[in-house]
């Protein structure tokens, strides 16, 4: 929840997990404002596919937009790696999208200053065949142990799930049931 640039704290309470539709959020790290204008496009384009088509807009079909802001938009860059993450009628899928508007799909996968740091639980504890309640405890050891660890990384930890019944951000007791934050 923190956001830094180099060892000033600009805020300690931002949300930087954003839910792009029902079956779509996406993560951001780095410049704040240049990830929450992605945000913003980026509802807009799933609300009028949604209305147009009657049908969520696939999560392929987001992250090659958000593929293309980055790319068109190279000469003066979004300062932002974004992660975009969800499910619909192919199932889950992950994305990296990074600044340039490189796309790479990964099973896993963590950006931001803590990143070395949470990879780290993360290549121990993933495997194929997770279950969700699985998942969620790896995602929220890793991202505790980036806190430890690293300075630009801090003051609370947020997860969202999103699978078959969309996009549920977890409460804070849901967490602590979990891990002890």
């Amino acid at each position: 929840m923190r956001a830094s640039a180099g060892y000033f704290i600009a805020n300690n309470n931002t949300m930087k997990i954003q839910k792009i539709d029902d079956h779509a959020g996406l993560t951001l790290a780095g410049g704040v404002a240049d990830a929450q204008n992605i945000v913003d496009v980026l509802r807009y384009h799933a609300n009028l596919h949604r209305i147009q088509n009657q049908e969520a807009m696939p999560i392929k079909t987001l992250t090659r937009l958000t593929s293309l802001i980055f790319h068109q938009n190279r000469g003066y860059p979004f300062i932002a790696d974004i992660l975009m993450g969800g499910y619909d009628r192919n199932g889950p899928a992950l994305f990296n999208i990074d600044m340039f508007g490189s796309v790479e799909a990964k099973p896993y996968v963590t950006t931001g200053s803590g990143s070395p740091v949470a990879y780290g639980t993360l290549e121990e504890a993933y495997h194929d065949g997770l279950t969700v309640g699985e998942a969620k405890s790896i995602a929220l050891r890793a991202v505790k142990a980036a806190i430890v660890r690293n300075i630009g990384t801090g003051d609370g930890i947020n997860i969202a799930v999103i699978d078959k019944n969309g996009f549920q951000l977890l409460t804070k007791e849901q967490k602590k049931a979990i891990i002890q934050l």
